[in-house]
This record gives C-alpha cells, sequence and structure tokens, in this order.
C-alpha cells in the first residue's frame, strides 16, 4: 500500500500552549486575591481610597476612588473571574492545547481544518476577554460556572461547535483504523458540555440590544438543571478530557504501555454513564425533591468504583517506570495529579452521603475538596503537559530540570497549604454551626464567632497560593528560557498508509468494543445515549411535573424594586458568601428564623429567576432576613460592614448609597415575568410600577430616618427625595422581602388547601 506524506500543525497548538499559560496565571492571581480578601477585605479601600482613618491606603481620607470602581474589584466579581479563568481559560486551553496535539499523531492526520482550528482558537479566547470585561462590568446571571450572560453563552456553543466538527472531520478522515481510548473521553466530553451548556443556559434576554437575561427555569427547577450541569462541569470539562489526556501523556513520558485496556473500556463507560447522575448531591436537604436527592447520592456512592479504577490504570501504568519518576519531573506532576484525582474523587462521593453532607455543607471543607482537584489533577496535568510538549516542539531539552523540580514542590507545598487549611476550617465551621447549650440555645449564637474562628486558616492558605503561584512564575521562566533556547518546529513532517475500505460491519472473531473503536459514529451515538439516561430520568420529571413544586398561596411576585434589588444583588455577586437555603436542622431553624420557624420550602422560590441558594456560607443565610434587622442597619452595613458588625470580613458597597438606581427597564422587566413566564403581574400594577416602586422608596427611606437620627440629619443638607433613588433602596427591599410570605407555622400548599 502507497505510504502518504503529510505534515502535523504545531502552530495551533503552541498558540493554545501559550493561551493557557498567560490565562494559567491570571486565573492564580484572581484566586490569590480573593483568598486575600477573606481576611483583609479592606484590600479594595487600600487600593482605591477610604474615608476609614484606621487603614492604611493608597489614597487616605477620600473614599470616591472606591466608588467610582462601581464594584469591579468587589469579592463576588473577583471569585467568579477566579473560577471561570481557571475553568475556561486555564483548563480548557490546556484540554485543547492536548487533543490538538495528540488527536493527529493518534490518528495519523493533520487537522480537518486549519481555517477552524484558528476560528475556534480566537473565539475561545475572544469570549474570555469578554468574560473579563463584563464580570468587572457586573455582566451576570449568578449560575455557578455558568455566569455568563446570554451573548457570551451563544459564543461559547458557537466555539464549541467549531470545535466537535473539526475533531469530529479529522476522525473521519483518520490513517489509523481504531480510536485509541484517550479519543473516547474527547468524544464522550465534546457530547456532555455541549447537552449541558445548551440546556443549563437557556434563558430569555430581556432585549436583544442588551445584556440582561432571566433564566428559563424558576426555583427547585432552577435548582436541579444548574447542579446538573455544576457537577457535571467539573465531571466534563475538569475530568474527562484531562483523563484523555492522561491516558496519551503519561504513557508517552513514562514509555510504557497504558496498563490495561480492558480497564480503560469500563472506566470510560461507567465513568459516563454514573457521572451525569451525581448532580443532584450538591442540593442535600434542600427543598428538591427527596427522591432527586436519593439518586443523586446513591450514584455519587457509585462513582468511586469507575473514578479510582481510572486513577489505578494510570499509576499502574508506571509499574517498571518508577525510577524515572525520582529523575523525571513531568512524571513527577502527573503522579501527584492523578493521585490528587484519586483523593477528590473519594472524598465526593463522601460529601454526597447525607450524614457527612449536613456537616460539610456550605463550609471550607467544600473550597479545600474542589481545590484539591484543580490544584492538584487539573493544574498539576497540565504542568506536565506543558513541561512534555515544550522541550518536543522547540527541539531541545528543557533549560532547567532543577527549576522544573522547585516548580513540583512549591506546587505540592501549595496543594497542602491550601486544602489542609480549609478541611480544618470546614470541619470547625461546621461543627460550630450545629453547638447547642444545655438550656438549648445555639452556643456560638453570633455568626461573626465561627468566622473569626477560622481566619488564621485563611491566612495559611493564601500562603499555600503563594507558594503554587511561585512554581507558576518559575515555569513560566522555564518555559521562555527553552523556547529562546530551542528551534520551534511548525510543521511535522509525517508518513503514513491510507486506511483501507473493509467496511462497517463486525467480522467474525472481532471483539464487540474493538469494532465499535473502528466505528466513531456509533461510539458517538451509544455515548450520547449513555450519557443522556441519566440527565432525562432526573431532569425531566422535575421540569415537567407541576405537583413536583406545590404551591403555597401566600407567596407573591415581587414588587418592581424588589426585582431591580435582587439584579443588583446579583450584580454585586452576594450569592458568592450568602445561600438562601434554611435546610430542616434544628440549629439552621433557630440560627436563621427566630420564632417563625420555617425551614425553607420548594414553593416559596416559583418567582425566582435564576434560584439563589448559594454553595458556600461565609456569611449568614439570608433567606429569612426580610424584618430581621431594620433598613438603616442594611444601609449602614451596606457602606462599612465593620461599623454594625465588628470583625466582618464584607467588603464595603459604597457605590450603592452613590449611585442611582437605573428603572429604564423596569417596566420590561415585569412585562417579560408576565408574557413569558406566566408570572401573575396584573396590566393596573405594571402601568403603576414607577409609582409602585416610589411608594415602596419612600416608605424605606422613611423608615431609615426614623431608625437613624444620625443619617436623617446627614439627609436633611441635601436634596429632598435623593436617597429614594439610590441603588442601596432597592438593594433593601429586596433583602427585606426575603421570607417573609411565611409568617405562620402553618403552610397552605396546593395539597392542603
Amino acid at each position: 500500500m502507497e505510504t502518504q506524506k503529510f505534515s502535523y500543525d504545531n502552530s495551533i497548538v503552541r498558540a493554545f500552549l501559550y493561551a493557557t499559560i498567560v490565562f494559567g496565571l491570571i486565573g492564580f492571581l484572581f484566586g490569590l486575591t480573593a483568598a486575600l480578601m477573606l481576611f483583609y477585605p479592606e484590600l479594595p479601600e487600600f487600593l482605591f481610597g477610604t474615608d476609614d482613618t484606621t487603614i492604611q491606603s493608597l489614597k487616605s481620607g477620600n473614599i470616591q476612588g472606591l466608588i467610582n470602581t462601581h464594584g469591579a474589584f468587589g469579592f463576588g466579581r473577583i471569585r467568579m473571574l477566579h473560577t471561570n479563568t481557571v475553568i475556561f481559560a486555564f483548563v480548557c486551553n490546556i484540554v485543547y492545547t492536548g487533543i490538538y496535539y495528540s488527536l493527529q499523531r493518534l490518528l495519523k492526520t493533520r487537522m480537518y481544518s486549519d481555517t477552524l482550528s484558528w476560528l475556534h482558537f480566537w473565539t475561545w479566547q475572544f469570549m474570555i476577554v469578554a468574560t473579563f470585561i463584563t464580570f468587572f462590568m457586573g455582566i451576570n446571571t449568578s449560575k455557578e460556572y455558568a455566569e455568563h450572560e446570554w451573548p457570551i453563552d451563544i459564543l461559547i456553543a458557537f466555539s464549541w461547535i467549531i470545535f466537535g466538527a473539526n475533531m469530529f472531520l479529522t476522525i473521519a478522515k483518520r490513517r489509523v483504523r481504531h480510536l485509541y481510548v484517550a479519543i473516547w473521553f474527547y468524544i464522550g466530553t465534546w457530547i456532555a458540555v455541549a447537552m449541558l451548556h445548551i440546556f443549563n443556559n437557556l434563558e430569555v434576554p430581556l432585549s436583544f440590544t442588551g445584556w440582561k437575561s432571566y433564566s428559563a427555569y424558576a426555583g427547585v427547577k432552577d435548582a436541579i438543571v444548574q447542579w446538573w450541569y455544576g457537577h457535571n462541569a467539573v465531571a466534563f470539562v475538569l475530568t474527562t478530557p484531562v483523563l484523555g489526556l492522561m491516558y496519551y501523556f503519561l504513557p508517552k513520558a513514562a514509555d510504557r504501555p497504558v496498563f490495561s485496556y480492558k480497564l480503560s473500556i469500563i472506566h470510560f463507560w461507567s465513568l459516563i454513564f454514573v457521572y451525569i447522575w451525581a448532580g443532584p448531591h450538591h442540593l442535600q436537604y434542600t427543598a428538591l425533591p427527596a427522591w432527586a436527592q436519593a439518586v443523586g447520592t446513591g450514584f455519587s456512592i457509585m462513582l468511586i468504583a469507575p473514578s479510582w479504577g481510572g486513577m489505578l490504570n494510570g499509576l499502574l501504568t508506571l509499574r517498571g517506570a518508577w525510577d524515572k519518576v525520582r529523575e523525571n519531573p513531568i512524571l513527577k506532576f502527573f503522579v501527584v495529579a492523578v493521585t490528587c484525582y484519586g483523593m477528590a474523587t473519594f472524598e465526593g462521593p463522601l460529601l454526597a452521603t447525607k450524614n457527612i453532607n449536613k456537616i460539610g455543607h456550605f463550609t471550607d471543607w467544600v473550597i479545600g475538596h474542589v481545590h484539591l482537584g484543580a490544584l492538584g489533577w487539573n493544574g498539576f496535568m497540565a504542568f506536565g503537559v506543558i513541561y512534555y510538549l515544550i522541550p518536543i516542539m522547540w527541539r531541545t531539552k528543557i533549560w532547567s530540570v532543577k527549576l522544573a523540580n522547585w516548580h513540583f514542590w512549591l506546587g505540592t507545598l501549595g496543594i497542602i497549604f491550601y486544602a489542609v487549611p480549609m478541611y480544618i476550617a470546614g470541619f470547625t465551621q461546621g461543627l460550630m454551626w450545629k453547638q447547642f447549650n444545655p438550656d438549648g440555645t445555639l452556643m456560638y449564637k453570633n455568626w461573626l464567632d465561627t468566622v473569626t474562628a477560622i481566619i488564621p486558616y485563611y491566612k495559611m492558605r493564601f500562603v499555600g497560593g503563594l507558594f503554587y503561584i511561585s512554581g507558576a512564575i518559575l515555569m513560566v521562566v522555564n518555559v521562555i528560557a527553552t523556547v529562546r533556547k530551542g528551534s520551534f518546529q511548525k510543521e511535522v513532517p509525517a508518513e503514513a498508509p491510507a486506511l483501507a475500505n473493509i467496511g462497517k460491519n463486525r467480522k467474525e472473531g472481532e471483539g464487540t468494543h474493538l469494532w465499535l473503536e473502528r466505528t466513531p459514529v456509533l461510539l458517538g451515538i451509544l455515548s450520547f445515549l449513555t450519557i443522556s439516561i441519566g440527565s432525562s430520568v432526573e431532569i425531566i420529571p422535575t421540569l415537567s411535573l407541576k405537583k413536583s413544586v406545590p404551591t403555597i398561596s401566600a407567596v407573591k411576585p415581587y414588587s418592581p424594586l424588589e426585582l431591580e434589588g435582587r439584579d443588583l444583588y446579583i450584580r454585586e455577586g452576594c450569592n458568592a458568601c450568602h445561600s438562601q437555603m434554611i435546610r430542616p436542622f434544628r440549629d439552621e431553624i433557630t440560627r436563621f428564623n427566630g420564632k417563625n420557624g420555617q425551614y425553607s420550602k420548594a414553593g416559596e422560590f416559583v418567582y425566582d429567576r435564576p434560584f439563589l441558594w448559594g454553595s458556600k456560607r461565609t456569611g449568614p443565610d439570608l433567606h429569612r432576613e426580610g424584618g430581621k434587622n431594620p433598613s438603616a442597619w442594611h444601609y449602614k452595613h451596606m457602606y462599612n460592614p465593620r461599623s454594625t458588625s465588628a470583625g466582618s470580613i464584607m467588603p464595603r458597597y459604597p457605590w450603592l448609597i452613590a449611585t442611582n438606581l437605573d428603572r429604564s427597564k423596569m417596566v420590561d422587566k415585569m412585562l417579560l415575568m408576565k408574557n413569558t413566564f406566566d408570572v401573575p403581574y396584573t396590566k393596573p400594577q405594571i402601568d403603576s410600577a414607577n409609582a409602585w416602586a416610589d411608594n415602596q422608596a419612600s416608605k424605606i427611606v422613611k423608615e431609615i430616618f426614623s431608625e437613624a437620627n444620625d443619617l436623617k440629619d446627614a439627609y436633611a443638607k441635601r436634596p429632598k427625595g435623593e436617597l429614594e433613588k439610590k441603588e442601596i433602596v432597592a438593594l433593601i427591599s429586596y433583602l427585606q422581602r426575603l421570607g417573609t410570605d411565611i409568617k405562620t407555622t402553618e403552610i397552605k400548599t396546593a395539597s392542603n388547601n
């Protein structure tokens, strides 16, 4: 058979590699900044100015600089920037780097289209830059790992489709008959992410000329769709494609074959089947239907088996090559990465069990768990791939093995100093929240007692972040020096015989999976069906059955001012620190409900688009916040949290007090809610929306002045009606509404009316 000559395209690999390194550093810096703000919330004041004489500042005596930022550097926005940069810019770019490099070599062909490759690259990087701009501006949806607004969601889908088309067309013109295990994971990843992204991000724009949109789902339904997406973003963005990289680069670096072909088959199919079911374990003890919680727990526990199967397959590939680990920093990174994967996938199912979840959920334990995977599994796999590719693509040896080893040890120390303090902080929080005195009162009634107790661990976590980013900086130095020393090979000549046509039918004696590996269309269809089973069973009943969310007659739609206040709450990323879900535990009902005695009910969230249950409590739960504190307290708390709550680590929000509320779209929002989502606003209510908002604002301002003479005196010198126009009043209206629809111990639902 005639041998065909062709070349591999290294230029697209280089582009994604550089993007990985640049955005990796940016993502780590955002994370370090967020970690610093959790024990030094005055950081924005130090940078931009403050009127607090007890705080050192670059612009002391002037808070206008902080006001002028309009919250761009607030904790909620920085956290979103950190998580999205690490996931979409760092991990996704290293995945694309590895796929574009390995796919060509595994299939013995160039990518189908250089044009599609570069279109994919530039659309993805443009999406990342657009994310930076919009998140700094407060344009977000608040949905975990899916905070992008609708135009960026469309851009992500477009770029992902371009990537998939290029990948599948490359597979179609391959010169290797059977698809290697890494490619199975690439295919499964593409299918799952496309499905997850599209269905979770179904939203209705307020207008096609603006950025604001509202989720197609509300309350409980939005929660299950979001965590079906959120958990499986971890599964099919942070896990399966990186496993594909593991199956290619670990054997290459060790110069050993994969330990077990059969275990690879079991690992792939069981993982993509089981993983998709586990999302509801993020919603244990919430208003989610109990059957969905139970299913999530069951499949989460089952997830240990396929996850550890993959981990063992990776580590056992090094049998007979452990002596190389001692000398080769690439293998060091891979070994720790796979080990962290095993640890995280053992811990995750434990956190999904109800007994442990009731202690660990909403605490920093979960943060430690997530970062064990992100820093250890994703980060170290990325570093290993970078160190593997740079010498090969630039045809030279790594500039400094010693520097690479320093990176490894600094990174490892970073993981330890990050994860261990967060575990201790999480245990401390979870246990302190639940402690009662012998007389039945809460031992730590003041929420700040549970915050100040873990400040030392936040500082240790920051030190871990410093170690980790220091190692990454050493890598950058090493990469630059290696690139300068070497000579980049843009086109890599290769040759291979054309693939003979033997038909798609299974041959006599040919194993089932061996046959499947040479029929990529069937492999893709079966992967889609495997992934779809769990999704269909969990999502469809919840969305379609009205009785899954019993209605509560007392729950009414938000007023126009409250709707605006809720959007401000989302803009500032308040959900990053505050939950809005009181679970049916004695300690939570006592702490957050007082005499009301009501945990959160599914029917209370029917008008919440999106839901705001939160995933971590740095501050207390807010679902019963309405009426708990005077409106003047909220005003002062937002202006300077430490003036009302000594020791608070909440940042200041003075721009809310200085900025007028933009009401230009308020009526449009009500019309959208009524016409699209069937929210029962009446025509008179919509027609009088501005008057309704004026009256509510006036009432709140009147309360503020009656509660705080100092504020009354301060505003007496200003134009009449000034405070009523400010954003702070809208936010207070929302906070004072939370949880007030339920006022008695008897809850009237559709089933007992």
